[in-house]
């Protein structure tokens, strides 16, 4: 058989096993984080966050048509289908990425000739085996992999143009050879569809078509590397961004100053572009500029893939329930392909996090009016090159701290308090933090094992890397053996692969560096820009929200390549001790079972979700937590996107509408609630909407003004409507740059109540003492009111008490003065004309809330044995946890311990100890073991001792343990220090320690103090 034939027919093989691993651990559902918003976009052909993926969206809903036959005639079945879609994608990855590693290993193994012995044949093989399998189960590619996410196509397109350019180098010589390149760049326009990793191919293509078709320099080397840059950014910038901007500021053009029809001004500028094209083409043959030829083919092609956006126009002007920046005009698919959505970041020039750029002036702010685009403000531009501190290569930019990143920049640099960053410390910090901590400690987890699935801060105890070598380990992170059993050996995460595939990979890039110079430069220049360049180009602020290693998988990727070449140097150590047919056997079944297998034992039973429906089933309690037809206040990406999922997709109480906060800060989303969407009517948001388009009223000051008493309770509907919502001079300023503001002139708001409405409609308990109005005392503090918190208080004044308002979270609240009117019915707490009395303990309508929990509340198969969740998922069960034991508390206080009893050992029930367990060390300041202390006392408080003796030796179990780890980290914090550390911050003057020392004091606190109490309470309730 030849070389071709036994290729195809092995790396079918090698993709048929993907494919079944992958079907087999795809998630039962919607997953947390993008998923949600993913699938619900595909299911209705809607639009997603910037920068879009219009072609994921249309490849996920003809999954859903075409194959969701396949999984019943369920709820679920769209999600299955998505992920199904990309499981596929993801075991395709793995197909393309086996015969890349076939083609590198054959130019090594046979040096160019075209017969191939039949154990250089079967040593090829098995390279392309171990290493495509080595990468199936390495643990950020198979999170991805399983899931209804972008990442997972965005490698099978990765995969394919690399393969595809490795097709070309092989049959270059032959005619017609350039149409491969051509096929690379349509795959590149329709990657954009999907995720814009693919482009980072660009200098790897280059340089192979430079080595194939040239003879290689030093000089001629560095000007293709240049060149393949240049192409980089021109396809960045120039095709990607201002195509599109063009073809809008043409639309402006035509609407404003032609009177010609919106996309008119589109429309042309495309014609022309492709007539441009088509006559520069034309004369590009005529003269016989060959390279200038092939350069129009592959943009033709590639904006031909790239004009699938356009759908995104179409279905944006539908107004579907998921309109993400209501891309319905030229303009705005401007901004979401921008993603001005998020702001901007210095790379190469910028300040430190001592001071501020200035703001500059980036044009008008155009807006889709009734009948031509208008200006609605200005477009805000950093000049990053204006700040005292600015200065070459600055990583240490961000100057805010709501999630700790000047902490951050001070523990991975050493800077001092008060101290100035120099470049060193910004050098310091690129290096531990941006490269050590989130790249190679990713890449580490991949290729040498992982501690635990706890998100890292950087301390010896959560998320580092680890080889399962105890005396490598005890050199970085002290005695591994002495952290608890819940993030040690009952945690799923701890996977050991003992160096092993990280040196096979050594080896083989070394092994490539030996024998081929060329492939192994392009390969490191890929690795480099999957990689590193990333990391550059995307200048992370400190203590990001979540792991980021999902978009370094390009790298990972590589070093695959290069694990499956170190089976032909392990074969070649081999060959000199022994025979040919020995040694190449010996060496792939080492290889074999040393890599993929390992590999796979380590990480199949944190990565198989195959019965998880935790994402789904937390949205499903939140919207049945609401009444009926209800206005549900979401926070968070992970406290919306399940809510988004549930309704849309599996049409759970499609009644409520859910509103996410950070999103009512935006004009377009604004608008959107004025229309109804699934069974939800519109809402009233009093301003209209030229009063809040573009950067309108972004941001209202507080201030004190003429004729108000700050004293005085004013009523809300008129301030937002006659003052906030006014343009009259008395209520307004003016800024030197021509920026005019909107006052909000007093802290004290008031919300009158109609006490008739609100006991007709059930808002209130017949037993209720209703209040006559809302006192809304806004934080004396606040300087600001955003144009989300504005939008809160606009809906509820305009709400009038006619349809019931709901938050999944009070913390939000506490600066708008609304807290204390919020009443628990569940996960979620409704706006009442009833002071709380406890905010501390929660205020929860018993009766309501216990009906909720006990009847319509799922828990993500927690009650099936062996299901895994991951820390985010935990977070999510502590919330339920913690739901469960204050309402069992409430209910305890109104003498119903009987109920209480039943609702605790529901919760017992339905998620096992060995899924969730009660005593579990966290990073979030011993949050779960502090929930389950709730949960301990609600369960001595009814009565049920027997549940209480189970919850309480869990937790004693865990601070024990953890307790024994502090005191046994020895050198790297003297015991002596750790007990002064933790007595410092019981009395709040942990100021001066750092990040590590402050949390492992905390922690420590913590866990005395529990450790106190629950032989208190063993005492009390004995």
């Amino acid at each position: 058989m030849t070389f071709k034939k036994i290729n195809n027919i092995t790396g079918w093989i090698v993709c048929l096993i993907a494919c079944t691993v992958y079907i087999m651990t795809m998630e039962a559902t919607g997953s947390f984080w993008d998923c949600g918003e993913f699938i619900s976009s595909t299911y209705k052909m809607q639009i997603p966050h910037p920068p879009g993926a219009p072609l994921f969206v249309i490849l996920g809903r003809a999954f859903i048509v075409g194959f969701g036959w396949l999984f019943g005639n369920r709820p679920e079945s769209p999600a299955l289908a998505v992920n199904f879609m990309n499981a596929l994608g993801s075991g395709f990855t793995i197909l393309f990425l086996f015969w890349s590693i076939t083609h590198f290993a054959r130019k090594i193994v046979a040096k160019g000739a075209e017969v191939i012995s039949g154990q250089q044949l079967f040593l090829i093989m098995s390279a392309g085996v171990v290493g495509a399998l080595a990468y199936m189960f390495s643990d950020s590619f198979w999170y991805s992999a399983v899931e209804g996410e972008v990442y997972s196509l965005s490698s099978f397109f990765t995969a394919i143009v690399f393969w595809a350019m490795l097709k070309w180098e092989h049959n270059a010589d032959k005619p017609g050879a350039d149409k491969w390149i051509i096929f690379i760049f349509f795959m590149m326009g329709l990657s954009i569809g999907v995720h814009l990793l693919n482009l980072l191919t660009i200098p790897a293509i280059v340089m192979i078509y430079y080595f194939k078709r040239y003879k290689p320099t030093t000089w001629g080397t560095i000007f293709a590397f240049i060149i393949a840059c240049a192409i980089t950014g021109f396809v960045q910038k120039f095709i990607i961004q201002y195509t599109i901007k063009g073809a809008g500021a043409f639309d402006i053009w035509f609407v404003n100053s032609l009177g010609m029809p919106f996309f008119s001004g589109f429309a042309f500028f495309f014609v022309l572009l492709v007539a441009v094209l088509a006559l520069t083409l034309r004369w590009a043959v005529r003269k016989r500029y060959y390279f200038l030829k092939l350069g129009l083919w592959c943009a033709a092609f590639m904006l031909l893939g790239y004009s699938m956006y356009f759908t995104t126009m179409i279905r944006s002007n539908a107004n579907p329930a998921v309109d993400m920046y209501n891309v319905d005009n030229p303009v705005s698919l401007t901004g979401y392909l921008s993603r001005d959505q998020y702001g901007d970041w210095p790379i190469l020039y910028g300040p430190d996090f001592t001071d501020r750029p200035e703001r500059v002036n980036g044009g008008d702010l155009y807006v889709k009016g009734k009948d031509k685009y208008e200006v609605a403000g200005k477009i805000a531009g950093q000049d990053w090159t204006s700040a005292p501190s600015s200065h070459f290569f600055p990583r240490m930019w961000d100057g805010g701290n709501d999630r700790g990143q000047i902490d951050a920049y001070k523990a991975f640099s050493g800077l001092g308090e008060g101290d100035q960053p120099s470049m060193a410390d910004n050098i310091k910090y690129f290096i531990r933090y941006q490269v050590g901590w989130m790249y190679m400690r990713y890449f580490m987890w991949n290729f040498a094992g992982k501690q635990n699935d706890l998100q890292g801060f950087g301390n010896p105890r959560d998320g580092n890397w680890i080889s399962g070598i105890p005396f490598i380990d005890k050199l970085f992170y002290s005695d591994q053996s002495k952290l608890p059993d819940s993030i040690r050996s009952k945690n799923k995460a701890y996977n050991r692969m003992y160096l092993l595939p990280l040196i096979l990979g050594l080896l083989g890039m070394v092994f490539q560096y030996n024998r081929n110079r060329k492939d192994f430069f392009v390969t490191v220049l890929l690795f480099f820009f999957t990689g590193l360049a990333i990391v550059i180009y995307l200048n992370q602020a400190g203590y990001q929200p979540r792991e980021r290693d999902y978009a370094y998988v390009g790298s990972f990727y590589v070093f695959a390549m290069w694990i499956g070449l170190g089976v032909l140097q392990v074969a070649e150590w081999l060959r000199k001790k022994m025979s040919e047919v020995s040694s190449n056997s010996l060496a792939a079944g080492l290889c074999f079972l040393a890599v993929p297998v390992l590999m796979g034992n380590q990480e199949w039973d944190d990565h198989d979700r195959g019965k998880k429906t935790l994402a789904r089933d937390i949205g499903k309690d939140y919207l049945e937590s609401c009444p009926p037809n209800a206005i549900l206040f979401s926070f968070g990406d992970n406290d919306t996107y399940p809510l988004w999922y549930a309704q849309e997709v599996e049409h759970i109480r499609p009644d409520v509408r859910v509103m996410n906060y950070s999103l009512l800060g935006t004009d377009w989303y604004i608008n959107q609630l004025r229309y109804k969407v699934n069974e939800s009517g519109p809402t009233d948001v009093i301003f209209t909407p030229e009063q809040i388009q573009g950067n309108t009223r972004d941001a209202v000051p507080l201030n004190a003004l003429p004729g108000f008493d700050q004293n005085k309770y004013y009523d809300l509907y008129d301030i937002m409507k006659n003052v906030v919502g006014s343009n009259d001079p008395k209520y307004t300023t003016t800024t030197e740059d021509g920026d005019t503001y909107n006052f909000l002139p007093v802290h004290k708001l008031s919300v009158p109540v109609d006490i008739t409405t609100v006991r007709s409609n059930g808002t209130v308990n017949a037993n209720d003492s209703v209040i006559s109005e809302l006192h809304i005392d806004i934080n004396k503090n606040k300087n600001y009111l955003f144009k989300n918190e504005l939008a809160i208080l606009a809906i509820i004044a305009a709400n009038k008490w006619q349809r019931p308002i709901c938050f999944n979270s009070t913390y939000e609240l506490e600066d708008l003065g609304l807290a204390k009117y919020i009443r628990q019915e569940g996960l979620a707490g409704r706006l009442v004309p009833v002071e709380n009395r406890n905010l501390n303990s929660g205020n929860y309508n018993n009766e309501v809330a216990y009906k909720n929990m006990m009847n319509k509340f799922d828990f993500g198969h927690a009650n099936i044995p062996g299901v895994y969740y991951d820390e985010e998922n935990r977070r999510h069960l502590n919330t339920l946890r913690a739901a469960h034991a204050q309402l069992a508390l409430s209910l305890v206080d109104e003498g119903r311990k009987d109920s209480a009893r039943r609702l605790l050992e529901r919760f017992d029930k339905n998620v096992l100890e060995s899924n969730f367990p009660y005593g579990m060390t966290s990073n979030r300041g011993n949050q779960q073991n502090r929930i389950s202390m709730s949960f301990l006392l609600a369960c001595y408080e009814s009565g049920d001792l027997t549940l209480a003796k189970k919850v309480a030796a869990s937790v004693k179990k865990d601070l024990s343990q953890q307790m024994r780890y502090y005191n046994g980290l020895g050198e790297s914090i003297p015991n002596e220090q750790l007990a002064i550390n933790a007595q410092m911050v019981l009395q709040g003057k942990g100021g001066n320690l750092s990040e590590t020392q402050v949390q492992f004091a905390q922690d420590i606190a913590s866990s005395y103090q529990m450790l106190i109490q629950l032989a208190d309470w063993e005492k009390q309730f004995k």
